[in-house]
């Protein structure tokens, strides 16, 4: 009496937590989530966290990033990423992750060759021939989708005219 009872206190417990639990099998994750899940996004990550855009990219959107891996950060002259990250860098690092995000949810299907404002406030030039190229990066891989928007992968970081 005394295991059968334990059974059916285990089996409550069990159905309880699983119904506490958010079930998210078919949803994607945010943009902030999918990057972090993905190990070729380490930079982008660590650098979306020191600019302190985390929250606003695992908001509601929607957003369409330019996602530059970690080989495209690697391009960069050395020691740029380590300056960047510093905390009295924060306004410029905000600016360049920036201009690496559009609003709305903008597929590859959706672009066409022209300029395309950014949330920085400049534009990217996107470019269809030969394959997608925004400014002087190439679209590596389309179309992730998150929850809140879509993520293009970039082989080159962009980097936003002076003003």
């Amino acid at each position: 009496m005394l295991t059968r009872f334990r059974l059916m206190l285990a089996l409550a417990c069990a159905a309880t937590v699983m119904a506490a639990a958010p079930v998210r099998a078919d949803a994607p994750g945010t943009i902030v989530e999918i990057a972090a899940a993905n190990p070729n996004f380490k930079t982008l990550v660590a650098a979306v966290k020191a600019a302190g855009l985390a929250g606003t990219l695992s908001g509601k959107g929607p957003f369409t990033v330019f996602a530059p891996t970690d080989e495209a950060f690697a391009k960069l002259p050395a020691g740029t990423v380590e300056t960047l990250l510093k905390p009295e860098n924060k306004a410029k690092l905000q600016a360049i992750l920036l201009y690496h995000v559009v609003s709305g949810k903008v597929l590859s299907t959706d672009l066409k060759d022209g300029k395309v404002a950014t949330v920085e406030g400049q534009d990217v030039k996107i470019d269809l021939s030969g394959g997608v190229h925004v400014n002087d990066a190439k679209v590596t891989k389309a179309d992730i989708i998150a929850s809140n928007g879509v993520i293009h992968v970039i082989d080159t970081v962009l980097l936003p005219p002076s003003k």
